[in-house]
């Protein structure tokens, strides 16, 4: 009786660690390795941003860019993954492929926070506040700091058109 018990829990056990790498050599822990050292780079590099040394900003964002592409093609169509990828190439200067990745990963989850307060940044960033407008009623009920913070940037946007 607990031979067999043993013997089930272990095989529980080598069941569930080794099911997600079947046929691959370990992709999913290379991916959530790689997204969690994208992350952790474009944390690093909003930092610099902030300190205004742009030039290292910009090599973190880079680095992380390709994090997560590797991790989005191993594990594609993750909200979170297409949240940071539009925010890197947005980072970068490429609005057209970072609005691509956001309203992707909108069709993925309409409500992602960070998602629609991005994609709203870079509307305000290319002169389409009424679209802007249109993420910040989405976060209107969210009750979180991405709200407030798109509603400054907008308004802050507003006011030095007058």
């Amino acid at each position: 009786m607990i031979r067999n018990t043993l013997i089930t829990f272990f095989l529980f056990i080598f069941l569930s660690t080794n099911s997600y790498s079947a046929g691959t050599s370990s992709s999913s822990d290379s991916n959530s390795s790689a997204y969690s050292q994208a992350v952790k780079l474009v944390k690093a590099a909003k930092k610099y941003e902030n300190d205004g040394k742009l030039e290292k900003a910009n090599k973190r964002y880079m680095k992380a860019l390709k994090l997560l592409i590797k991790s989005n093609k191993s594990k594609p169509n993750k909200a979170d993954t297409l949240n940071y990828l539009g925010f890197t190439t947005r980072k970068l200067g490429d609005f057209k492929t970072g609005e691509k990745y956001y309203l992707q990963g909108l069709t993925i989850e309409p409500n992602h926070i960070g998602i629609n307060e991005y994609l709203g940044e870079l509307y305000v960033a290319t002169n389409r506040i009424d679209l802007a407008n249109e993420r910040l009623k989405i976060l209107e009920s969210c009750n979180c700091k991405e709200y407030d913070s798109l509603k400054q940037i907008i308004a802050g946007t507003k006011k030095s058109k007058y």
